[in-house]
């Protein structure tokens, strides 16, 4: 039978993950602290690639408190990113180019 909802709001945790529904027998709980810190359970870190100092972004939900790593890279456009290839001199042959590349492996081989 199911208890009566609180009158107080519970908050959460909600993991995306495609296609993946914890099982109710996998369901794990943590406790917030005095300075409103949570312990995300190993499992769930492991599952997630969380590694130590992993910053997350913090939403609160309809359903609770969504968790996402920040991404490393902003998001960015192909407009964005193609511009910074951008070169201002004469076109380079391809026999021009495959010098320049054979150069710079020699130069890092250390030929």
């Amino acid at each position: 039978m199911l208890d009566k909802p609180s009158i107080r709001t519970d908050l959460t945790l909600i993991l995306l993950r495609k296609n993946y529904v914890m099982p109710a027998a996998e369901k794990l709980t943590t406790i917030v602290s005095t300075k409103g810190q949570v312990i995300l359970p190993k499992v769930i870190r492991d599952r997630r690639h969380w590694e130590s100092g992993t910053k997350l972004v913090v939403e609160e939900t309809d359903d609770g408190v969504l968790l996402r790593p920040i991404p490393l890279f902003k998001v960015t456009s192909i407009a964005e990113v193609a511009g910074m290839l951008a070169y201002q001199g004469k076109a380079k042959s391809i026999e021009e180019m495959d010098d320049a590349v054979m150069r710079e492996a020699k130069r890092r081989a250390g030929h």
